[in-house]
């Protein structure tokens, strides 16, 4: 599963050609901890990828992945979750109504976790501080469901820590070019230095492996950003499709 010359590494790409019945098991649960304690690496940053051009930070995802305290991975708890949403919901659209660069943004339970997940312009830390400083006390009955969330409380005085737990639990936006996956955890260890471009993807190179482990949930890729010119009664009425 890597571009690596050793007799193991060797072994395990003939194996992932031709996989065995008794490799999926071996791999995901022998070699793979195997590796992960042989070879740590660290989990990548969540966010929006930087952008160099200033017309280029429009319409940025935010992943906002929060994990519900263990006394609260229940049905209940996921209720609480839900209600703490409805009760505010006013105001947490207040508050990014007055952000003024947010086009969309939902709340949605996944298993344990509570999410938000929204496209907004410029910079992220101006947008969760403003959005923050507008309503957060409405965001603490949300917060304080949440693990590490009481740290975080009263979020309206706590801004700057409130970002910086937002944009941990922030996924990693996997880039839209899959081999610069890698160059990202080769520049989080400091090597700058230019790397080989013939990293064979349909191998699942170690690193592409371990740092899919350290990043359990990520976002693939930045996602389909457009600004539609027609509607679609206009297409249809070109393409004589009729309703």
């Amino acid at each position: 599963m890597a571009n690596d010359e050793s007799w193991l590494d060797r072994f395990v790409n003939k194996l992932h050609k031709k996989p065995k019945p008794w490799f999926k098991y071996f791999g995901a649960y022998i070699l793979v901890p195997i590796w992960a304690r042989l070879t740590p690496v660290k989990r990548l940053p969540g966010g929006a990828r930087p952008a160099i051009q200033p017309g280029d930070n429009v319409q940025s995802m935010m992943n906002l992945i929060m994990p519900l305290k263990r006394e609260n991975r229940s049905p209940i708890g996921r209720a609480k979750a839900a209600l703490a949403i409805a009760e505010n919901r006013d105001q947490i659209f207040a508050g990014l109504d007055n952000v003024g660069t947010v086009h969309f943004a939902r709340f949605v339970i996944v298993n344990d976790n509570i999410c938000m997940f929204s496209f907004y312009d410029g910079d992220f830390t101006n947008y969760i501080r403003d959005f923050i400083a507008t309503i957060g006390g409405a965001f603490n009955d949300v917060v304080k469901l949440v693990e590490g969330g009481d740290a975080l409380i009263p979020c309206e005085e706590n801004v700057e820590a409130f970002i910086q737990w937002i944009h941990e639990h922030d996924l990693y936006q996997v880039p839209d070019t899959p081999t610069d996956f890698l160059r990202d955890q080769e520049d989080l260890n400091g090597d700058k230095a230019v790397s080989p471009v013939n990293d064979d993807l349909t191998l699942l190179p170690r690193k592409l492996v371990l740092q899919l482990r350290a990043n359990a949930n990520v976002s693939l890729g930045s996602g389909y950003r457009a600004y539609p010119g027609f509607s679609v009664a206009q297409v249809r009425k070109k393409l004589e499709l009729g309703w």
